[in-house]
């Protein structure tokens, strides 16, 4: 697995980690990754290739399996960004579930992320995320 899919793997994770991929999910998946660096020199064809295999390891190893495979490959400003986008799927269907919830936070111990940071990120990402209007 090359950083491009590990990447990928993280953000799939999320959207699927609690057994559903809705409309808004997978708009905001591939939103969060076709201007990446990563990924903005890709086709469409590259892409769905890309998911295609994801998809693939993720009915065979399931979720946890996914991240096991995929942190490894990842850089610490990789693991960075890799939690701030799967937190923000998290949150892309406007509902955060206790499996999305369970599984942010267990991905956050598996990180090597200074001690700390991984809750910062999450916070940072609820306050973005939140609609304060409706308050």
């Amino acid at each position: 697995m090359n950083s491009a899919e590990a990447f990928a793997a993280i953000a799939l994770a999320a959207v699927a980690c609690d057994g559903s991929l809705g409309r808004d999910e997978a708009h905001a998946l591939r939103a969060q990754l076709e201007y990446r660096s990563l990924y903005s020199s890709s086709s469409e064809a590259d892409m769905g290739d890309l998911f295609d295999q994801l998809l693939h390891r993720l009915r065979d190893q399931g979720v946890s399996g996914l991240v096991d495979e995929a942190l490894p490959v990842l850089t610490l400003p990789q693991q960075q960004s890799a939690l701030a986008v799967a937190a923000h799927l998290a949150h892309a269907d406007r509902t955060v579930t206790e499996q999305e919830s369970a599984f942010l936070e267990s991905l956050s111990k598996q990180m090597a992320l200074p001690e700390g940071e991984a809750a910062s990120i999450l916070v940072a990402i609820e306050a973005l995320n939140r609609d304060s209007l409706d308050a």
